[in-house]
């Protein structure tokens, strides 16, 4: 990934949001992220470089990625379709492959922008925020590049924009203090209180994520702090895991969280990455299920949004 404070890899960006921050928003998407949990929605953010996505119910077949792919990552199987080699196409700078399909059976997940480029970019949806909108900078997790990050979020505090963060939380602190300068709503995810459990789903311990998110509780004068549980059927739904949130959250003086339901909207790109999804089957919770666990959070005097129902 080439990246510093003037050029950014973002993977998507998206206009009219209403459920990532107060008012009408343009949700900006970053690549990169060290967390590799198994139920992403956006499993194409979690790599840092760019990648190639291949959709095979609109491929004709006409091989020309195979034979313009520099690095020899993609070939034809027996059956005849397409098949590619991941860790050679990662490799490849170029991505030719994508200009020579014709179907657009290929696409490219990651666009470089620099900062001038993406606050031209973003200007086009502001008069469609209304009172209150702006921007949210998420992922993959755009703590992975805090340094352009931070140093947009300033450019849109001196434009007048209302900023707002979705974090997994997993950052040094440090890079937090930079970001968090000109950010005026933190999201930020409690995926598992138990650090074992958390590792299995994520990849990663979950102690440097409760210490951001102590010390976000710290700062709340200067920005609104919204912890949000993405609640995964299986992994972290049970009760004991929600009392254990609720009480943390309690312990760092918090007052709301917001819970995510599971949900499958992102499956079919773990298709176009050649990826396996792991919750191909696994249904959605029920209300009554949700509104068991809201208690855990009331019982500790916590605000607790579900879903769409949330704090702006």
């Amino acid at each position: 990934m080439k990246t510093n404070e003037d050029v950014a890899l973002i993977f998507d960006i998206q206009g009219f949001s209403v459920h990532d921050g107060p008012g009408g928003r343009t949700l900006i998407f970053f690549k990169g992220c060290p967390l590799s949990c198994t139920w992403c929605s956006n499993p194409e953010g979690e790599c840092r470089n760019r990648e190639v996505m291949f959709r095979e119910d609109s491929c004709q077949r006409c091989y020309n990625c195979v034979e313009q792919c520099p690095e020899q990552a993609i070939s034809i199987t027996q059956d005849g379709a397409i098949a590619f080699d991941r860790a050679r196409c990662q490799q490849c700078e170029s991505l030719r492959c994508v200009e020579y399909c014709y179907d657009s059976a290929l696409g490219i997940a990651g666009k470089y922008y620099t900062q001038q480029a993406l606050m031209r970019k973003i200007e086009r949806d502001r008069r469609f925020w209304g009172s209150g909108g702006g921007i949210t900078l998420g992922g993959g997790e755009m703590m992975s590049q805090y340094k352009f990050a931070a140093r947009f979020l300033e450019q849109c505090h001196r434009n007048y924009i209302h900023t707002a963060i979705e974090t997994s939380g997993y950052a040094s602190w440090s890079h937090y203090q930079e970001v968090l300068k000109h950010t005026d709503w933190v999201f930020v995810d409690i995926k598992h209180m138990d650090d074992a459990r958390h590792r299995e789903g994520t990849g990663v311990s979950n102690a440097l994520i409760l210490e951001n998110i102590v010390k976000m509780a710290q700062h709340r004068d200067t920005f609104r702090l919204i912890p949000r549980v993405p609640v995964i059927p299986g992994f972290n739904d049970d009760d004991q895991n929600m009392q254990a949130t609720a009480r943390f959250l309690q312990q760092a003086g918090l007052t709301e969280v917001n819970l995510l339901p599971f949900h499958r909207l992102g499956a079919s790109k773990y298709t176009q990455l050649s990826r396996q999804y792991d919750f191909a089957h696994t249904g959605s919770l029920t209300q009554n299920a949700l509104l068991a666990m809201k208690a855990h959070f009331e019982a500790q005097a916590i605000r607790c949004y579900v879903g769409s129902d949330t704090p702006f």
